[in-house]
């Protein structure tokens, strides 16, 4: 009975511990209805909606009537018209479309003829997704007349830019940058300031002339080199184990690093200035990893997600990033080419770091 007594006493001291850590409490809740809600209702492997351009070189009424089916199917949402195949090129390499529809002048003639190919489809074949889907629409019955609709889906071209191996590590290699800098650089400066007040650091430091921003900022110095390592063994293995290339520029790649690693710095530190132990800072990073991970177009194509999981995703500074490194390793797109990118990174990353520093001076007062 005694012993009976001491587990029930140690059991009652264990849930108030619990009662009163309101970041365990609310992960027991937090966690599983988010898993649910990513799973269940943004992550859709029925891909739909994909961006798409046209270059409707003949402008009659077969063509534009088949540009109308071809929004309505589903699979491509038109969102820009272009002039010719090489601005749907260009479109392609910023990323701006996944599809691209180019329709030449003698179109209504290439219908009615078995030889030769209708329309070319021009899709970003870096994600093997994408291009799968696309080979969808080589299937879609189009209304001509009874005649002509076996003709014209015999005679689309479908042409895979970046990837026509269709590879997946190609894919998957530059957007696991993202991913293993995000969970790295999160956890490190999570932990840091963390640390220093469980180890009593801290007090050392208030006494002496630093200010709060000096510190967040020193803080971060010593892990942009760290990430920067990591970013050159990430380049160097995904080159020599599954050639994936880097078409573009070296110094853009780790430039548009260096302004994702300070973004993840900076959430970390504010992250540490809102949490007690490092326990809790695990915790609180591992909360901001699923969706990093899910909703930033990882894993599956961000135009294939409901349009509020997309708005969740645009917030992310992976989601950035990745467009950044899959455009210049795979696309020889340039720093120039994706500005938003550039722009989100940065502001995200000074708005970061201002809120940690009000927050750490709000917590030393």
């Amino acid at each position: 009975m005694k012993s009976l007594g001491r587990l029930i006493a140690v059991t009652r001291k264990e849930v108030r511990q619990l009662r009163r850590d309101r970041l365990t409490f609310a992960m027991i809740f937090g966690m599983p209805m988010m898993q649910i809600l990513l799973f269940g209702y943004a992550i859709n492997t029925d891909v739909r909606n994909l961006k798409t351009a046209v270059a409707d070189e003949a402008n009659t009424h077969l063509s534009r009537e088949l540009i109308s089916q071809i929004g309505q199917s589903q699979v491509a949402n038109i969102v820009k018209r272009a002039s010719s195949v090489a601005e749907l090129e260009s479109l392609l390499r910023t990323g701006d479309v996944s599809i691209g529809v180019a329709i030449p002048p003698d179109f209504d003639r290439r219908v009615i003829d078995d030889n030769r190919s209708a329309i070319q489809l021009l899709v970003d074949g870096s994600d093997p997704t994408v291009l799968g889907v696309a080979n969808q629409l080589r299937g879609m019955p189009v209304s001509f007349d009874s005649n002509r609709r076996q003709t014209v889906l015999s005679a689309i071209e479908v042409r895979p830019y970046y990837n026509p191996e269709r590879r997946t590590p190609v894919n998957i290699v530059p957007g696991l940058m993202g991913v293993i800098l995000t969970m790295t650089m999160m956890i490190f400066t999570a932990v840091a300031i963390v640390r220093e007040r469980e180890h009593g650091n801290l007090e050392l430091l208030i006494n002496t002339p630093v200010t709060s921003f000096e510190l967040m900022t020193g803080k971060i110095l010593p892990y942009i080199a760290i990430g920067m390592i990591q970013l050159a063994v990430i380049l160097g293995i995904g080159d020599l184990l599954f050639d994936v290339p880097v078409r573009g520029s070296v110094l853009d790649l780790y430039l548009a690093a260096s302004l994702f690693i300070a973004a993840n710095l900076a959430l970390g530190l504010f992250v540490s200035t809102m949490v007690s132990t490092q326990f809790q800072a695990m915790q609180a990073t591992f909360f901001l990893m699923m969706p990093s991970i899910l909703l930033s177009g990882f894993i599956f194509p961000f135009d294939g997600m409901p349009i509020v999981a997309q708005y969740i995703g645009e917030a992310l500074p992976i989601t950035h990033f990745i467009r950044l490194t899959r455009g210049i390793m795979l696309r020889e797109a340039t720093l120039g080419d994706l500005p938003f990118a550039l722009i989100y990174l940065a502001t995200f990353s000074a708005v970061a770091m201002t809120a940690a520093a009000l927050r750490f001076s709000k917590r030393l007062d």
